[in-house]
């Protein structure tokens, strides 16, 4: 399991990123590794969704969860990238918000022996989609 960790504080209220970072459906705005979203169902806080990746352009299936004014979990449970992304928001005041990103993650059978290169590839993503969003609302 590889464990990936990127954070950011972001000049902007809370409210206002909150709501990018809830609206997983508009994903690949902000995500470019997240090329399409197909919801397959939406249940109160849960989606289950399938997921086509920029890697090969693989599809992973996620049930996400909305924890209301507070996180993103996604359970990405099948595909070539099997684990967890959350996406954490705290309050710095009026207008500061900092984001915290966790990924928990394995390849799948044979795509173990990328594991280092994936991880490099993924830790810029996250790097880059968080400055795409500071850049929407700042």
């Amino acid at each position: 399991m590889v464990t990936i960790n990127a954070s950011r504080e972001v000049s902007a209220p809370f409210d206002r990123i909150w709501d990018i970072v809830a609206d997983v459906d508009n994903e690949p705005q902000y995500w470019h590794g997240t090329k399409t979203v197909k919801n397959i169902s939406k249940t109160g806080n849960k989606i289950e969704r399938e997921v086509t990746i920029a890697f090969r352009d693989s599809k992973c299936r996620q049930t996400v969860l909305l924890n209301p004014q507070k996180s993103v979990e996604i359970m990405i449970t099948d595909g070539p990238i099997r684990g967890t992304k959350t996406v954490t928001l705290s309050p710095l005041g009026n207008l500061k918000t900092r984001i915290d990103v966790v990924w928990n993650i394995k390849l799948a059978g044979f795509l173990g022996v990328f594991t280092g290169m994936v991880k490099r590839h993924i830790a810029e993503g996250t790097e880059e989609a968080l400055a795409r969003i500071a850049k929407a609302v700042e």
